[in-house]
């Protein structure tokens, strides 16, 4: 290879800020940010991906490498080659033989190629990691890209759906687009095929407001898999934090992005980003050297004792260091930059118990945590905890900090577990659907940020969860021991498909049971995209690796499934018709002498208020939750004064007559109704009614 000549006036200073390659219409500024390396070349690269240029960045200041190009300009390729020490033992691993990402990239091309030489070390050598390898990665690397960020977003608005009118629709650009018959082929599994405009209004008509997207952020392909015939189909393996991944791009362009979330917008709909700061694609000692760790690995990742090893809280072989200035700079950076950049209306955060781990462990007034809450940007968006990882002290459900909402696995288990027919789950369904107050009522916290689940994409689906009681994940190619075994689920007589009228109709309504529960609780509902096609894995719960027809949702089905569409729709119309379905505060039970009302009262089957004995008998399955409107709670009492909701819930395996409490203007008014039946419209009050096994109602008195 023949490198050209750099003369002294051509590469310039330039500034230390922003970090990563900024085009500033005359020329590019290069930044990059490392604590113990000796010396950093700017590598330059032509179209077809070949290296031309090598230029060492001229200054150092304040631990940031950096140098100005006049004559760089969009779409230049680069890379980094960044010297200093290999000590494995004392957490250090340059190697400048290995082209380096930028981790401030923000556009990368091309695909990671797995061969010998992206290895910092030599694979097979006696001494493993603390070899060293002197082949150069750069045609096994993809490479970093210049962009131009104008873009024009016309009259673009956040739509800003307050909390407690927020339902989220967690989705993966993919599989929403691949089989769907109103996207163009070119146009299938991409950032384009999400604006289609059938696909958009099926969303809309739903009724959510806020789509959550699975990770865009750049990812690899983990060599295990490939080596397998499979593919990281999640994208939990991010090796960009800026770059959206390449393979969701139509155009290669990443104003594509920008377009999507403009037409989201336009519809009406919120979009958050599910990302992943707690590790990265580089993998333990023996994973590849890509960028971070080649860049500054004892600065970027968390290290044991021995510092040759990494810590891993994640289970995927390394976890970011966000104790670290550096580091933390770079997730903040990365959290602005999608929001002011790109539009996007916030985040939930994959393993976030890692982002609030300081050293002693987890500190709900730890520094990335801290950073958000002050942040005038990122403390105005929607922030969501995934709060647990494998790490010490790392389930955190609840122990988030104001202004974090948090994924709510205890109300998935006890809804799973209550319709399944579980002993003991009255009382704890009762704490979940009014909002987990036991988790969530403190320092000003709403029920709001209890985010409400039955199913997401780790998991099984919803129309899976009634119809298989074990994993079937012998596609994965690991013998069945991937995936939790803890499911919660039933199959009602028959493991998988069956054509047994009796079966299948319990199982749907099962099906609308969740989502009843699911839509009618106070909290933040999340739905499942596909749950609303009765969409089916096959009883693989853990479809991380199956990029194909098992995960790709089937547009095909929508006329065999309207009925449950139609029926999440219904639900959603009554939860935004009645606000006391989505109150933002936690009700108290407490009696109102001077209303002589309660905002909510539970009563057994008997029509009789709950006592310490029935909440404490382990086989009671039956429950009513009466709401009234006129008890004092602020924004309610103006809309939902002259309302009073009940909930009548009978999860025994028989029919259950229930004694309704009676009515000012003597009559309940069904409003839904899991069973189906149509030929009632009202019950009269104080009456029995006899209420189908494994249902539930939901009746007013206006």
């Amino acid at each position: 290879m023949t490198r050209k000549l750099v003369r002294r006036s051509r590469i310039r200073e330039g500034l230390p800020f922003p970090l990563g390659a900024t085009w500033d219409g005359l020329g590019v500024n290069f930044a990059l940010y490392s604590v113990n390396a000796t010396k950093v070349e700017l590598c330059l690269f032509d179209e077809r991906g070949r290296e031309n240029e090598r230029i060492t960045l001229p200054e150092y200041t304040d631990e940031i490498w950096h140098g100005y190009l006049p004559d760089a300009r969009p779409g230049q390729l680069y890379g980094y080659r960044v010297h200093g020490p290999y000590q494995p033992d004392a957490g250090h691993r340059f190697n400048p033989n290995k082209l380096l990402l930028d981790p401030y990239a923000k556009q990368i091309v091309g695909q990671l190629k797995w061969s010998p030489p992206i290895f910092g070390y030599t694979l097979g050598h006696r001494d493993a990691d603390l070899s060293f390898d002197r082949r150069d990665s750069a045609s096994f690397m993809p490479k970093c890209a210049v962009i131009d960020p104008a873009f024009t977003w016309g009259d673009d608005r956040r739509p800003q759906h307050p909390w407690d009118r927020t339902i989220i629709y967690e989705a993966h650009v993919r599989g929403m687009s691949m089989r769907h018959p109103a996207v163009p082929a070119e146009w299938r599994g991409t950032f384009s095929g999400m604006m289609v405009d059938e696909l958009v209004e099926h969303i809309c008509r739903l009724g959510v407001t806020t789509v959550e997207l699975l990770p865009v952020h750049a990812f690899v392909d983990d060599q295990y898999l490939l080596n397998r015939g499979l593919r990281n189909y999640w994208g939990y393996n991010t090796i960009g934090f800026f770059a959206p991944h390449s393979g969701y791009m139509a155009t290669q362009s990443v104003s594509e992005f920008k377009q999507m979330i403009a037409h989201l917008h336009h519809a009406g709909l919120e979009v958050l980003l599910d990302v992943v700061y707690n590790h990265t694609a580089e993998g333990n000692e023996l994973g590849p050297t890509l960028s971070f760790r080649g860049i500054d690995n004892a600065s970027y990742y968390r290290l044991a004792e021995n510092r040759r090893y990494y810590v891993n809280d994640t289970g995927t072989g390394n976890t970011f260091k966000l104790t670290n200035v550096g580091a933390l700079r770079m997730v903040n950076d990365s959290l602005r930059y999608w929001v002011m950049e790109m539009h996007v209306d916030g985040f939930r955060f994959d393993l976030a118990t890692i982002l609030g781990r300081e050293q002693h462990g987890f500190d709900p007034s730890g520094s990335f945590l801290d950073a958000c809450r002050q942040d005038p940007l990122l403390s105005q968006v929607k922030l969501i905890a995934e709060p647990w990882d494998i790490g010490p002290g790392g389930y955190q459900v609840g122990g988030f900090p104001p202004g974090w909402s948090e994924w709510n696995d205890r109300f998935r288990d006890t809804v799973r577990a209550f319709w399944r027919g579980d002993t003991g789950q009255l009382a704890e369904l009762a704490t979940r659907i009014t909002g987990s107050a036991d988790l969530f009522n403190r320092r000003g916290r709403r029920p709001t940020n209890s985010i409400n689940f039955i199913t997401a994409h780790d998991g099984f689906t919803l129309h899976d969860l009634v119809s298989y009681e074990q994993k079937h994940n012998e596609a994965n190619g690991e013998q069945g021991r991937d995936g939790s075994n803890h499911n919660l689920s039933a199959n009602y007589g028959v493991e998988g498909e069956t054509e047994d009228p009796e079966i299948n109709a319990l199982r749907r309504r099962q099906q609308r049971n969740f989502l009843a529960t699911l839509l009618l609780s106070l909290g933040t509902p999340m739905l499942l995209a596909g749950d609303e096609f009765g969409r089916s894995q096959s009883g693989n719960n853990n479809a991380y690796c199956q990029d194909n027809e098992l995960t790709w949702i089937d547009w095909d089905v929508q006329d065999q499934t309207r009925d449950l569409t139609e029926f999440i729709r219904r639900l959603i119309m009554l939860r935004k018709r009645y606000p006391l379905l989505r109150r933002s505060r936690f009700f108290d039970g407490v009696f109102d002498e001077e209303l002589g009302i309660k905002d909510v009262t539970w009563l057994t089957v008997q029509g009789i208020e709950m006592t310490d004995a029935d909440w404490h008998d382990a086989r009671a399955r039956t429950l009513m939750m009466k709401l009234d409107g006129r008890a004092p709670h602020s924004g309610l009492r103006q809309v939902a004064a002259n309302v009073t909701l009940l909930m009548v819930i009978n999860g025994m395996p028989q029919d259950v007559v229930f004694r309704l409490p009676s009515a000012v203007n003597g009559r309940w008014r069904i409003l839904l109704d899991t069973s189906e039946r149509q030929r009632e419209r009202f019950v009269p009050g104080g009456t029995e009614w006899t209420v189908k096994n494994r249902s539930l109602a939901l009746l007013a008195m206006e």
